[in-house]
Formats: C-alpha cells, structure tokens, sequence
C-alpha cells in the first residue's frame, strides 16, 4: 500500500505531493506501570507506522484524508482550533493548533495520511499521528524545534488538545527510535541510552489479543494510588521521591512497614520490575536474546501475579510461548487487561508460531487473536523509504 500513496495522493488532490514523512508505532520491550514510579522504560520503534504526504495549497485551508478513516474535513485557516468530536484528525490539528499558537505561520495544506499499525492495538497509533505531523510542520515551515521538542509538543496536545493524560513514553520511542536498537528511558529526567538490540535470527511477534479494554482507565488509576500509598509507607524510614529511586535489596530491608499485602505486592512489581530493565539492557548489549527472553517471562509473571494487570487473553499468549522452543521469551505489553503480548521468536518460523498460537488461543478464549511480524525500525524521518531502510 505506501507504493501506491503517492498515487492515491495524485488521485485525490490532482497533483504530486511534495512532500512524504513516516513516524512508527512503538512497543515496550520491558519496563512495564513503572513510568509513573520514577522508573525505566525500554521501548523502540515498529516497522508499522504513518505515513503523511502533503503539498502545499493556495486556498486558506488544511484538507485532511485518510485512507484509513472516512472522515475528510477541510479546515480553515484560524488563528486557534479546538477539538471537533473524536474523528481521527483531531491529532494532527492539535498539533497544527500548537505551533499556531507559538507563532508560526502554517499556510494551506493539502494531506494524505496512511497508516498500517492495527487501531486500538495499543501501539501507539495517536503518537504516530502527532509526531509525524510535528516533524512534517517543523520541516515545512523551518520551526526551529528539536526532536526533544517535537516530543513535548505531541505530549502536549496529547493531554491538552486531546484530553488524554498519557505520560511521554510513546511520544518518545516513535521520534527517538532507531533500527535495531532499544531507548532507555528515564521517564523522570528523560535521560536515555540507545541500546544495541540486534535480534539475529529472531523476530519481534507483535499479537493483539483482540479483547476490548473497558477498564485500563479506572484500573490504571487505582495502581497509580496503590503506588502513591506504598511510597507514603516507605518514606517513614526512608526519604525518596519514586519507588524506582530503590533497588530490590533496599526494598525488601523496608517492605515491612507497608502494611497492606496488596500494596506491598505492587511496590514489589515496580521495584523489580525496574531491576529488570536495567539487566535486560546489559543482557540486549551483550546480544544474550537467552537472558532477555527469561527477564520477559519474569516481567510478565510479575505483572499477572504482584501488579495484576494482565488476564486470561495475555496468559494464554504467553502460556503457549513457554511450551514453543523457537520462542526466547514473551509478555504482555502496556497497560495491560487486553491489548497486546510480545514475543521473541525465530524468523523462520514465525509462520508456525503463529498458527499455533491461534489454535491454541482460539480454543482458550473463544476467539481469533491478531499477529504481526516486526523488526525494530528507525523513528520519525523524511521520505516513504524511511520505515523499510
């Protein structure tokens, strides 16, 4: 399909783009409910992503089009925007609407997007959206911004435009990406290291579980609490503003003056799962895939068991990776209670893999999972070509 783009785009507008930008979608590695904690993350980007193509036009107007979504509005040209409804244009309008309202001058423009990440896959396919049109603005109208900016930008009109309270991980890993390799990433200071991650023979599996997640928000939530209380517990002996500024030893020395088992097991999550991502970056940079499979199932098993965040969709993905010899490990990824797992699995095969896994998913949950084969791409750039480099 991005083959043809600039075609569809010559199709639509009746004449050539001018121009053509690709942002990712993103995973997480490892690293999980820990970005709110102080923690570290280790995500990277997807080969799926947005494409954009856009041309500039002389009629006062922004025309959005999708080949994804029906909705195609034309937008005057305005010195402020709001929100219209929950169509899918919302996200690049935002952003439209913040480099507007900081002084640039965006003149009409007429745009194509596509993108192949699965919606509500929870592979941040609105962070694609906001960076790549982030980029694309600061590239058309010699903004000025750097990358980091472009991040704080789309985390901006995330939360403020959109009314999502996300934290800046997604926006992060799809501007910063690159081939084959992680982010380490300090969600606190936003200080990262790039990580060697060369899979070998195997590939990133990325398996939606196709369950519909009614209540990530109110949960997500409550463990944000549970965590706040277990610091309050924590903070009589000790004096830390995160629970990720503590390492497994130093928690289980205090763990006892959190009094309330639940709590407890949920501060025990965060603190190792934090552990976790630092030996899993020594184990990818030592190019131990072994090692990195076994701190997956061990972060998964701690988010079903401690944090309680997973489910019986995600169990059994990861339940039938445990039994395949051609997978080195697999979790479930993001927030958990539907969504998506990952795994690592051997390229040839892949194809195996995932006819049986839907066999045994299907016949476990009553339902088809969906599986997607990816490397670890490059973040946000120019040109169509940037996403198959």
């Amino acid at each position: 399909m991005k083959h043809s783009l600039p075609q569809k785009f010559n199709e639509i507008y009746n004449k050539e783009a001018q121009h053509a930008y690709f942002s990712p979608g993103r995973v997480n590695l490892i690293g999980e409910h820990i970005d709110y904690n102080g923690g570290l993350v280790m995500p990277c980007a997807i080969t799926f992503g947005t494409y954009l193509l856009i041309n500039s036009n002389q009629d006062n107007v922004f025309r959005f089009r999708s080949l994804n979504f029906d909705e195609n509005p034309e937008i005057t040209i305005q010195d402020s925007y709001t929100k219209d409804g929950d169509g899918w244009f919302n996200f690049p309008l935002g952003v439209i609407d913040h480099f507007t309202k900081d002084g640039h001058k965006i003149t009409g423009l007429d745009m194509l997007f596509f993108g192949d990440i699965p919606i509500g896959a929870g592979l941040s396919s609105s962070a694609s959206i906001e960076v790549v049109m982030a980029y694309a603005l600061n590239d058309l109208f010699n903004a000025g911004y750097s990358k980091l900016d472009l991040v704080k930008i789309a985390k901006s009109v995330e939360n403020n435009f959109i009314g999502m309270n996300c934290g800046i991980m997604d926006q992060f890993a799809v501007a910063f990406g690159e081939k084959n390799k992680a982010i380490v990433l300090n969600c606190d200071t936003l200080k990262y290291d790039i990580v060697p991650s060369n899979l070998g023979n195997y590939v990133l599996a990325i398996i939606n579980t196709n369950k519909s997640r009614k209540l990530v928000e109110s949960k997500y939530n409550e463990r944000v609490e549970e965590c706040q209380t277990a610091l309050k517990a924590l903070n009589k002996e000790l004096n830390i503003h995160y629970l990720c500024d503590i390492d497994t030893a130093t928690f289980n020395q205090h763990k006892n003056l959190i009094t309330d088992e639940v709590v407890r097991k949920r501060a025990q999550h965060v603190v190792e799962e934090n552990d976790r991502v630092k030996l899993a970056a020594d184990a990818l940079a030592a190019n131990n895939l072994a090692e990195f499979g076994k701190l997956m199932y061990a972060s998964h098993d701690s988010l079903r068991d401690l944090y309680e965040v997973s489910g019986k969709e995600l169990d059994a993905v990861v339940e039938y990776a445990k039994t395949n010899p051609h997978v080195a490990g697999a979790r479930m990824t993001g927030a958990g209670f539907g969504g998506c797992a990952i795994a690592l699995v051997k390229e040839d095969e892949f194809e195996n893999f995932s006819k049986e896994l839907n066999i045994y998913y299907t016949d476990k949950i009553g339902y088809a999972p969906s599986i997607y084969q990816s490397l670890i791409g490059n973040g946000v750039g120019s040109e169509l070509a940037a996403s198959a480099e």
